[in-house]
């Protein structure tokens, strides 16, 4: 996990920085229906109040100032309430709000103070919908129920002898440990959701609101409160990192299609929800006069008319490159599903939003696909090579895409070196290559798609030499 911190360390807290403001995002496969149905609910038990951070911060429960628990951490209330790390930046969610800078977005969209302002409050603190219990507060920002889900029912029983995880996750307890059940949570406000509150739109972003920016593996690395020792393993199962990328690339796909498609998101008075579409399409230098050139480069992945706005497709080419591996039966229909749904965005709202359910289907199935693929060695050496592949770099023509695309090949070398298929001093090897390819999507407004094609590139040819 150290390669994950280190490499392109900046950058990734730059996203901590927006994401700060943005939400939290805390955290191996039951797969298909089932799973599908526990991860679209906001707890397994949605009835469930939540009883609030307090009731989960005694000295002989998760409140110490240092590890000691033979079965948890015991400290984990510690390294989320931390002041300027990575590990806080939940606990600090609601405090932002009273920023200035949070009081400015509040202000300019004319909502009250953003500290009560419910269009905030559904991600900057706990969303606790069933109920608070006496000892739940909005301060505590984003607590531990609003991952775990309200512990009314499993709060005694997740500590007591001979009660399983399993037993507590049909309580309420949310399954965190389920790559595609993890995805669905972090993505209500990492991404969006129907929920009250849970949706930053483009008047948000416009009023001052940082730009979401997330990869479900990394983020978890970055705020992994628990070790995952023989005991978590034993209850639970060893995670692979390179599978939770791909289910949560999956589901961040279907949750854009699906929020597009909705009534009530997909459109704002005469326009559609520009959220969902690439900001740099607008947020460009205007070039005028006989000598201007054009600055924005044809996609083959976006079939649409040059002066269209494209959708935001950088989890779109994530799943492409990793289907192309661990699901190529059904890589072609994604790939298809895909460009049909950005060539309909040319036509009208109707056959866009037809075309959004589709792919939001191909989606949910490539999910239940990834959730069940074995992702080993080979496998993830793979899709690193069919992320730095010809097909793959030519959609890498706007910065979303590519910002993406750093994370991913960070997240698949961390996760060779989790598999013991890559030892660690030979990891360190390929760092320089990926901090250089960080270092290309370090600041937007100086994105230059053949650069960071090159930068990518080389940092797929180190890894590939760790084979």
């Amino acid at each position: 996990m150290g390669g994950k911190v280190s490499g392109g360390l900046t950058f990734v807290y730059g996203l901590l920085g927006a994401a700060v403001f943005a939400i939290g995002f805390l955290f191996l496969a039951v797969t298909g229906t089932a799973e599908r149905a526990v991860a679209s609910s906001s707890s397994a038990a949605s009835g469930n109040s939540h009883v609030g951070v307090a009731s989960c911060a005694g000295s002989t429960c998760h409140g110490r100032s240092e590890p000691t628990g033979a079965v948890v951490r015991q400290d984990e209330i510690l390294h989320w309430q931390s002041a300027s790390s990575e590990t806080g930046a939940h606990s600090r969610a609601f405090a932002v709000l009273a920023s200035p800078r949070g009081q400015a977005i509040a202000a300019k969209m004319g909502i009250g103070p953003a500290t009560s302002a419910g269009e905030c409050l559904g991600c900057h603190a706990d969303p606790a919908y069933a109920g608070k219990g006496p000892r739940w507060q909005v301060s505590d920002g984003v607590g531990c129920e609003a991952c775990h889900g309200g512990a009314q029912q499993w709060l005694s029983t997740h500590y007591a002898v001979g009660q399983s995880h399993a037993a507590n996750v049909a309580r309420g307890l949310y399954p965190l440990d389920q790559p595609r059940a993890r995805a669905e949570k972090c993505l209500d406000c990492h991404f969006g959701s129907d929920k009250p509150g849970q949706f930053v739109s483009h008047r948000i972003m416009a009023a001052g609101h940082p730009r979401v920016a997330f990869e479900l593996d990394l983020f978890s690395a970055l705020q992994q409160h628990h070790d995952e020792d023989a005991d978590y393993i034993r209850r639970k199962h060893r995670t692979n990192n390179v599978q939770m990328w791909a289910v949560g690339q999956a589901v961040a796909v279907s949750r854009q299609s699906t929020l597009f498609a909705s009534p009530k998101l997909g459109t704002d008075g005469i326009f559609p929800e520009i959220y969902f579409f690439d900001c740099h399409s607008c947020h460009r230098q205007i070039v005028d006069g006989p000598s201007g050139k054009a600055n924005w480069l044809a996609n083959p992945g976006r079939p649409i008319p040059s002066g269209m706005p494209p959708f935001n497709d950088e989890n779109m080419i994530m799943l492409s490159a990793a289907a192309k591996v661990a699901a190529p039966g059904a890589s072609a229909r994604f790939d298809a599903d895909s460009k049909a749904f950005h060539a309909a965005l040319a036509k009208d709202r109707g056959a866009a939003v037809s075309a959004a359910r589709r792919l939001a289907a191909s989606a949910d199935g490539l999910a239940d696909m990834m959730a069940r693929a074995s992702f080993g060695r080979s496998e993830s050496f793979a899709v690193i090579d069919s992320i730095a592949s010809s097909t793959i770099t030519a959609r890498f023509t706007d910065y979303e895409g590519s910002a993406q695309a750093v994370m991913a090949i960070d997240t698949l070398l961390n996760g060779l070196v989790r598999q013991g298929h890559v030892s660690a001093d030979r990891a360190r090897n390929a760092r320089g290559a990926i901090d250089r390819a960080y270092k290309a999507v370090g600041n937007s407004n100086a994105y230059r798609p053949a650069e960071f094609r090159t930068a990518l590139g080389q940092a797929a040819a180190s890894i590939r030499a760790l084979k």
